[in-house]
């Protein structure tokens, strides 16, 4: 039992952490602005999820690749976003 809600707790952590970013990479692909990200936030995100990503694949644990991995793409899009919108705006 202890196992199941251990595996539960990390499924909803993942879900969580998967969903975080979809509203904030919404916002920014409707409005055409990213003016209000924080780029160093997302610089040391990016490269939070990217650790820990090589970290799940060290210890061979695939569902910590796997989630770190959704993550680091869409926040790496936000930071993608983020550059492109910057440049074209002049800010």
């Amino acid at each position: 039992m202890a196992d199941l809600a251990a595996n539960g707790l990390g499924v909803a952590a993942a879900v969580c952490s998967m969903t975080s970013f979809a509203p904030q990479l919404i916002k920014i692909w409707r409005e055409r602005d990213a003016s209000a990200v924080s780029l160093r936030m997302y610089l040391v995100t990016v490269a939070g999820f990217a650790l820990w990503t090589a970290y799940g694949v060290i210890i061979g644990r695939w569902p910590l690749v796997g989630s770190n991995a959704v993550c680091l793409a869409m926040s790496g899009a936000v930071l993608v976003l983020k550059f492109r919108l910057d440049r074209r705006s002049g800010s």
